[in-house]
């Protein structure tokens, strides 16, 4: 099942955010695939706002993974695949066992990760709007 959801401003973000945590409260792992500029890296930073994460927030894009801390001290994990060539390198990094370890973990252009993403993701594919708004559709990943 399919769940859109619009942001017409900027300001809608961190309500956006609140509502996704919300609606899936059991899940951890969330991606988010869209075009540059479509606000992946806003909404993350606002999903991370939401979980008591202060400072310290930015695109892990030379990085790979951002770990920060929530307000009660857990990890959160913030990826950006986008410069990676190879499922192999995700190896490299440990991503499975991120994925594996209950904490949150964001991961932006997460294609190359296909097949290791466990049931109960949550994808939200994010679209550019004529209006310059964004569209979001969500999906949580069923088991096989």
């Amino acid at each position: 099942m399919s769940t859109l959801l619009a942001l017409h401003r900027p300001e809608d973000v961190p309500a956006a955010a609140a509502n996704l945590l919300h609606a899936f409260p059991q899940s951890r792992v969330f991606t988010f695939n869209g075009p540059l500029g479509a606000g992946k890296t806003t909404l993350i930073k606002a999903l991370c706002t939401r979980l008591g994460v202060e400072a310290g927030m930015a695109s892990p894009s030379f990085a790979i993974v951002n770990e920060y801390r929530a307000r009660n001290g857990e990890p959160v994990y913030h990826f950006d695949l986008y410069r990676l060539n190879h499922a192999h390198e995700l190896e490299g990094i440990g991503f499975t066992e991120y994925l594996d370890s209950g904490h949150y973990c964001f991961v932006e252009w997460p294609a190359l990760g296909q097949g290791l993403y466990p049931p109960g993701t949550v994808e939200v594919a994010m679209d550019l709007d004529a209006d310059g708004g964004r569209s979001l559709r969500i999906n949580e990943l069923q088991p096989r």
